[in-house]
């Protein structure tokens, strides 16, 4: 609309200018007159000012992993194979859903190596790399999740617990399921870049469900 505005104020900047050329005498008509001059700056830096603004604005919709600091802030979070096998797959989930968080994404995969491969590309120069991809890919499947929700990337950490369970708070999933840093049962995204990588390395963007939750006793007292 801004913009639109911006061009009418050109045009219009424009058709006085001619204006003013056509009905002054040969001599005058080499300079514009001062009301269209001005019309014509005030309109280009006016547009000028749009164009520059653009970028911003772009830079600060909605991503992928929605947006940072707000309710549609989105966290990846992925229960690796020892999770699965071990059937915790339920207890976990169930940590996100009593805390408020809202799934908006759920598959179980067993993922390729290119696809664990450039999950973990991170640590690539880490001398356990080869062996955490062999392991995500051995066959048992992950359980890959997007979960949505007010700082959801930093309380999902907190959720989740410290990479080595033994610094793990006992209340989180590592502290009280997990026995070994090799085998600590889950990931979640660390920041809301790696969020945004991850939900897009793991997820289509029509794989995303946009809902609001049922509020169960409103629905039950309205039947």
């Amino acid at each position: 609309m801004f913009a639109n505005s911006l061009r009418q104020g050109l045009r219009t900047a424009s058709r006085s200018s001619a204006r003013a050329f056509s009905t002054l005498p040969a001599r005058a008509a080499a300079r514009p007159t001062l009301g269209a001059g001005v019309a014509m700056g005030a309109a280009v830096a006016g547009f000028a000012m749009y164009e520059v603004s653009k970028s911003p604005i772009l830079l600060e919709s909605k991503t992928i992993a929605g947006e940072k600091g707000t309710a549609t802030e989105r966290s990846f979070v992925m229960i690796k194979p020892d999770g699965v096998s071990r059937q915790l797959v339920g207890k976990i989930i169930s940590r996100f859903e009593e805390r408020g968080y809202k799934l908006v994404a759920i598959k179980s995969l067993t993922p390729s190596p290119a696809l664990a491969k450039e999950h973990y590309s991170d640590l690539s120069a880490r001398p356990f790399y080869g062996g955490l991809v062999k392991y995500i890919t051995s066959g048992t499947p992950v359980v890959a999740m997007v979960w949505e929700g007010k700082d959801v990337i930093k309380q999902g950490r907190r959720i989740v617990g410290a990479t080595n369970p033994l610094d793990a708070d006992p209340g989180s999933v590592r502290g009280q399921y997990a026995v070994s840093v090799g085998r600590n049962l889950i990931h979640a995204s660390d920041a809301f870049d790696s969020a945004t990588k991850e939900i897009g390395l793991w997820f289509a963007p029509e794989e995303l469900s946009e809902y609001e939750p049922i509020a169960w006793p409103w629905v039950m007292a309205d039947n």
